[in-house]
């Protein structure tokens, strides 16, 4: 079974070296979860109306699924973390003797 891919928009500028780690970051976090990243400029007309909707105060920005996860530097462990808690979890059963 194939997990479903998160979703992950990355607000990003040009000349950011935030933005830069933060893409390194998703990388490496691809390699174990399944993500779809697209990236939007922030300087585009869909990057200004997205930071003003999620109210993102610089770049970068991280949306998860459409919601906003985080602006600035990127923890890669909080987002190793959120990306885990929507795994859903296996099925548990019960043994019987």
């Amino acid at each position: 079974m194939t997990a479903t891919p998160t979703s992950v928009t990355l607000l990003s500028q040009a000349d950011c070296s935030l933005c830069e780690h933060a893409k390194q970051v998703l990388a490496r976090v691809a390699a174990e979860h399944p993500l779809q990243v697209i990236e939007i400029d922030l300087a585009s007309a869909a990057g200004h109306e997205l930071a003003l909707t999620g109210r993102v105060l610089f770049a970068p920005g991280v949306f998860l699924d459409g919601e906003v996860f985080s602006h600035g530097r990127l923890s890669e462990r909080k987002l190793r973390r959120a990306l885990a808690a929507r795994q859903p979890s296996p099925p548990q059963f019960e043994r019987k003797p």
